[in-house]
């Protein structure tokens, strides 16, 4: 790759001193998150959300058992009083690869409840290291201090973030390999280095190997950014090789559960059991199916509610402060149309590639989970679905979304505006957005 046109930044700083600045605000927004993901680690009830039970259950099998790749319906479930086996069935049906990597780096847990908090912690670790990536695409672009804070912000606001980092869950392995992902293609864009790309594939196989989004969202925003340059020629044809045999590589677990059980997304005993049991308690199963159109609006609108997690009745005051993750969704969608507008008249900037490859990948793997949770509905008569959560790996699309679009506006008071709204918006929903626990 010889033309590295495409690395002039976003919005290039004005102040030579920027980039300094900006590390200092980096350093001090991890210091912040570790604070707060940590607080939330101690203080957690290991059967409140994020599915933590079943997660460290599956942990504790591969510890006691030494399997690497466990039968899913020999999988347990933990009493989470004593941290022993129980009967009942384990219902992930994800590859092994996270439950390996945290029985290998954690303490045992099998009759250990004290264990659980070195574990979450490890959690921490992993989400601190995809946040980082995330940010330091602000330090690359060299964004001026209020758009960094624009840009960063939204990211860090983002509600389930701190407390799923707080919790042992295979979504803080996919986040922190997406953000390495979308790091390394905004410098491989940026800087025409070859290296980049080989470590975007790499953490496209660690994200597809923690979960089946991690394959959807990051390895369609590598195909698509691969795509690009190969047909640009910034990549030599050749390289779609290496593509294919990465991608190949990250499908591999699903694969494998394909000829194991007929499906990437068994339907094991546990999982039958939860969705069966979960929709008579809610009284779903007698319950008459929703046509495909009213499913789709349906979970659109869990998916919208659920982006500020709440087991308490929101108010009405809760359901109004929704407007600022729409309106925020709505910019970003602008700033897509603006992204594809630029390359169409041939941008080679990061910001527009990284955002339309991203957006693409999140648009389909967005038809696929609604296709997938509706035939879930039709079975089960389940409706819990719509989880904002698994959309991590590709965390940063809508605030950089926001920057194209902020790049495109040239009235400077519709700008600060738009600045102004990017940075308090999300604060205020993250402080008013959920009834009080």
């Amino acid at each position: 790759m010889t033309d590295t046109s495409a690395a002039a930044p976003a919005e290039p700083s004005s102040r030579a001193g920027a980039p300094d600045g900006t590390t200092r605000i980096i350093v001090i927004i991890l210091l912040l998150f570790a604070v707060a993901a940590s607080l939330s680690a101690a203080r957690k009830n290991v059967t409140s959300g994020f599915d933590e039970l079943a997660h460290i259950s599956f942990v504790a099998h591969v510890q006691s058992t030494g399997e690497l790749w466990p039968a899913l319906d020999t999988v347990r479930m933990l009493d989470p009083a004593t941290f022993r086996f129980v009967d009942e069935p384990n219902y992930i049906n994800h590859p092994p690869f996270f439950y390996v990597l945290h029985a290998v780096l954690g303490p045992r847990l099998i009759g250990n409840p004290g264990a659980l908090l070195v574990h979450r912690l490890i959690d921490v670790a992993f989400a601190i290291v995809g946040l980082t990536a995330l940010l330091a695409i602000g330090s690359a672009a060299r964004l001026p201090r209020l758009t960094f804070y624009a840009y960063a912000i939204p990211l860090v606001c983002i509600p389930v973030l701190a407390p799923l980092a707080g919790a042992v869950n295979n979504d803080n392995v996919a986040f922190a390999a997406g953000g390495v992902a979308t790091y390394a293609l905004w410098q491989l864009i940026a800087t025409g280095g070859r290296r980049w790309l080989l470590i975007a594939l790499a953490a496209t196989i660690i994200a597809s190997w923690a979960k089946l989004t991690g394959l959807l969202l990051v390895g369609g925003t590598v195909s698509g950014v691969a795509a690009w340059l190969i047909g640009r020629r910034a990549l030599p044809a050749s390289w779609a090789l290496l593509l294919a045999g990465a991608l190949t590589l990250a499908a591999a677990p699903y694969l494998v559960y394909l000829l194991q059980y007929g499906s990437p997304t068994p339907n094991t005993p546990g999982q039958i059991a939860l969705l069966q049991t979960g929709a008579h308690a809610q009284g779903w199963d007698v319950a008459a199916r929703m046509s495909p159109a009213a499913y789709a609006i349906y979970f659109v609108a869990e998916f919208i509610a659920d982006w500020m997690p709440s087991l308490a009745e929101r108010s009405s005051f809760n359901l109004a402060m929704l407007i600022i993750p729409v309106v925020t969704v709505l910019c970003a969608m602008a700033g897509v149309g603006v992204a594809i507008r630029r390359i169409a008249q041939g941008s080679r900037n990061p910001l527009d590639i990284v955002v339309v490859a991203s957006a693409a990948a999140c648009v389909a793997t967005f038809m696929i989970h609604i296709a997938f949770s509706y035939g879930r509905h039709i079975a089960t008569g389940w409706m819990m679905d719509a989880y904002p959560r698994y959309y991590l790996p590709v965390a940063a699309l809508v605030p950089l979304a926001c920057l194209s679009l902020l790049s495109a506006v040239e009235q400077p008071r519709i700008r600060k505006a738009v600045i102004g709204f990017l940075i308090v918006g999300p604060l205020l929903f993250r402080i008013l957005g959920a009834p009080p626990a």
